[in-house]
């Protein structure tokens, strides 16, 4: 009959359209687990570092990740740092000078402070500070520091300043009527004269360690142990 065939029709169509929707919606339905047998992968595996290559023939892109992330390569870690103008003659004499005259700033401003400590108006706070940064000048400078020579060229200024401005009235104190500190007054305007050409000297020799230049840095490759080192054997006696 017609009328039962249509029915049939419309029933099979019904089915199969209520089977795509089911199909559909396991398939497209929003998971954690996607059930689909194709997965999404990642297309530029071209591009990608491939590690087990020699290092020679690695793409730029894929070195430059491993020195970022921490994988550099045993060439590239082998590298020794020289600094070759801290090795020469004039150099070590020009440093151990500037150590030398920075201690004995120090010792002269040591010596004036104990004998004249009375006698310093306004400038006891001064003279502890001018000695505390010059001890610590002359142990960054015996480790081969050249940034605080221009730091010690001008601190010298200033102290030369001073003490070319403060002898003339420590020899007008060498007269009746004035109190002597703990050292005569004449005694404490030699001292303070002598520090005149300690700071002329270190003025001139602070620039020329700045001018050697001993921060310049050389890079080389590493020297390997010697063999016997490397297997972990005792060196021969």
């Amino acid at each position: 009959m017609p009328a039962g065939r249509g029915t049939s029709r419309n029933s099979t169509a019904n089915a199969g359209t209520s089977s795509s929707v089911s199909r559909e919606i396991s398939t497209c339905g929003r998971r954690d687990s996607n059930p689909q047998a194709l997965r999404h992968q990642d297309l530029n595996l071209a591009c990608l570092p491939n590690f087990t290559t020699p290092a020679a023939h690695r793409p730029s892109s894929a070195r430059a990740a491993g020195r970022l992330y921490g994988r550099a390569t045993m060439a590239e870690a082998e590298i020794a740092i020289d600094h070759p103008n801290r090795e020469k003659a004039a150099s070590k004499v020009t440093r151990a000078i500037v150590i030398l005259l920075l201690l004995a700033s120090a010792f002269l401003m040591i010596v004036i402070s104990a004998g004249a400590w009375d006698a310093l108006v306004g400038a006891k706070a001064l003279q502890v500070i001018y000695i505390v940064v010059y001890v610590g000048i002359a142990v960054m400078v015996l480790r081969w520091s050249r940034g605080v020579l221009p730091v010690a060229a001008a601190l010298a200024i200033v102290l030369l300043i001073f003490a070319v401005v403060s002898v003339p009235g420590w020899f007008e104190r060498d007269k009746d009527g004035f109190t002597d500190p703990a050292l005569a007054s004449d005694v404490v305007g030699l001292l303070t004269a002598l520090l005149v050409p300690l700071q002329l000297l270190l003025i001139a020799f602070a620039m020329r360690g700045f001018q050697q230049a001993w921060n310049v840095e050389v890079e080389r490759p590493a020297e390997p142990p010697p063999p016997a080192a490397r297997r972990g054997d005792p060196a021969p006696a």
